[in-house]
């Protein structure tokens, strides 16, 4: 009888749901995705220990968000079957294509950020900075919760699925890199998910676990297979593409290949569309032609 496969989800910042709640509705919409694209692996993913989350902001902020604030935005996502002509052209528009323009200048000129910052900019910089800065332990204690999951799934001997979403992506290569470099770990992930993830933007890459190394020292080893998965209009995967961010692991033989994937997020929070919304990726066709591939690829479902 073949092991079963499991996902690993990391989330990204800002106050999340108690877990047990967190988790139902990230597997709700993750098996509407998958219910559309291929219902025996929507329904084998349902059970109980195929997907688990790492709930880690809670001890970041002290703190969760009512997920009252999200029901009904989730349900009227679950009733659509894809983005709108109007969702489409709003975030193709002149107006959003500028808006990620200054933002990608921002990336490589920090100096203009504080003359064109959103205040969303504002509150991810200011928490990305609280993780640079691991006050009270508190980034490396979220890292820790991620390697804990890897490790209890490697012993176990369970194909690895490591979804990261938004900073959720950075905690999970930084956990590959510490594992494969810091504790010589043999532990393989089949497969790395990014979505939404700003790895592609030069500040955070500057800040990364590894960045000061060289040659194969700078990378995780243990990464068999990287999809990233990027909404077209997004401000923080503001780089859609790592690939050539990463080129060197493809290069020096540390992963075959990243395979960039661009898609349509189609969530609206309280009225008004967010491309980088969680929900909005786990539902996503992208995501469920990924997942399902994949767990096939193991022999489940």
């Amino acid at each position: 009888m073949s092991v079963r496969p499991i996902i690993i989800y990391v989330p990204g910042l800002k106050p999340k749901p108690e877990a047990t709640v967190h988790r139902e509705q990230l597997l709700r919409c993750l098996r509407a995705g998958l219910q559309r694209f291929n219902p025996d692996v929507a329904a084998a993913v349902a059970a109980d220990d195929a997907f688990e989350l790492v709930s880690w902001t809670y001890d970041f902020y002290g703190e969760h968000r009512n997920i009252e604030l999200d029901i009904d935005d989730i349900e009227t996502m679950l009733t659509k079957v894809g983005p709108s002509e109007t969702d489409i052209v709003a975030v193709t528009s002149w107006k959003r294509r500028l808006t990620r323009w200054l933002f990608r200048t921002a990336d490589y000129l920090p100096f203009l950020i504080p003359h064109f910052a959103t205040e969303e900019l504002e509150i991810h910089l200011r928490d990305f900075n609280k993780y640079l800065r691991n006050k009270d332990g508190v980034a490396e204690e979220a890292r820790h919760k991620v390697r804990q999951a890897l490790e209890n799934a490697a012993a176990q001997n369970r194909p690895i699925l490591l979804f990261g979403h938004s900073m959720g992506s950075v905690m999970a290569y930084e956990v590959l890199w510490q594992l494969s470099r810091l504790h010589k770990s043999d532990l393989q992930v089949d497969l790395l998910l990014t979505s939404g993830s700003p790895l592609g933007q030069s500040f955070v890459q500057r800040h990364l676990v590894g960045a000061d190394k060289k040659g194969t020292q700078r990378y995780p080893d243990n990464i068999r297979q990287w999809i990233n998965v990027a909404a077209v209009g997004e401000l923080t995967a503001l780089d859609m593409q790592l690939k050539n961010d990463f080129s060197e692991m493809i290069a020096l033989g540390l992963v075959p290949d990243i395979d960039d994937r661009a898609t349509f997020n189609y969530y609206h929070m309280h009225g008004t569309l967010n491309v980088h919304a969680e929900y909005g990726y786990l539902i996503n066709e992208a995501t469920a032609q990924v997942v399902s591939e994949w767990w096939h690829s193991r022999g489940a479902g």
